[in-house]
């Protein structure tokens, strides 16, 4: 499928992106199709558009999508204040409730996914099923490496597609602005413990690419840590599995492939 084809459109979002006042922030969202909700929660440095314009037109086939841009990243504003998954997910479940959606299935990917778990953990109330995708609840769930390049983090680490379609957005300042504050959030990185996982009662999905960022190791002991832990190891590196925007330019159905098993899972009562 061509990347072209593949990124929702200026015309499409111009007609579902909206904006919430949540929290002191004003915070942007699009919802796509109909049925059941099912958030969306982005990864670090990221947009709706960068992690999920592949995956987002099938899922929205068969899910009401609420896609989500978080403090600093996107469309959405920020606050005097570091961002965090704590008040990221407050965040949402605020938004959730202006909406009128009591109880909803989480999606999240990398960052979105730990802002997932604490969702998980601090507001079951809110959720019907997690998808965790490509995310860690301890340090040692990511190779040594990657906390050394916080040491002395380059911005021209970032990956450049997520520069490229961040300043369509906003402007430089606000781009250097949301880097950061991401690196300052994964330098002071602070484990859940194993209680925090096990007392998530919502039937939950581990999925990592098998060459993820995501240990196997650490994703095998998070799913059978979890009360109701189902999990996935595909082929790929960090979000390939479903087309996160650094792998658009592969030309393969393991996207679809992955939103059949996602409607699985989801659909299971």
């Amino acid at each position: 499928m061509l990347f072209s084809l593949t990124m929702i459109s200026a015309t499409t979002q111009a007609q579902t992106g909206q904006y919430a006042n949540v929290n002191g922030i004003k915070m942007y969202y699009e919802i796509h199709g109909s049925g059941s909700p099912l958030v969306l929660l982005h990864g670090g440095g990221s947009t709706i558009s960068t992690s999920f314009s592949r995956i987002l037109p099938e899922l929205a086939k068969t899910h009401q999508v609420i896609a989500i841009e978080l403090q600093a990243h996107g469309h959405t504003g920020d606050r005097n204040a570091p961002v965090t998954f704590e008040q990221d997910a407050a965040d949402v479940v605020e938004l959730l409730q202006q909406l009128h959606i009591s109880k909803a299935d989480i999606f999240g990917f990398s960052n979105g996914g730990q802002t997932a778990l604490e969702i998980g953990i601090k507001y079951p109330q809110s959720v019907n099923k997690l998808v965790i995708a490509s995310a860690f609840y301890k340090r040692e769930g990511a190779p040594a490496w990657f906390w050394k390049g916080f040491d002395n983090p380059k911005f021209s680490d970032m990956p450049q597609v997520y520069k490229d379609e961040y300043l369509k957005i906003n402007d430089q300042a606000a781009l250097m602005n949301m880097f950061h504050k991401d690196v300052q959030r994964m330098k002071n990185f602070k484990d859940w413990t194993d209680e925090d996982i096990k007392s998530i009662q919502a039937p939950t999905l581990i999925v990592i690419g098998d060459q993820d960022l995501t240990l196997p190791e650490h994703a095998v002991a998070m799913s059978r840590l979890l009360p109701h832990g189902r999990l996935a190891i595909l082929p790929g590196h960090h979000g390939e599995y479903f087309g996160e925007a650094t792998f658009r330019h592969i030309d393969n159905k393991e996207p679809e492939a992955f939103a059949e098993i996602l409607n699985e899972f989801l659909a299971v009562q």
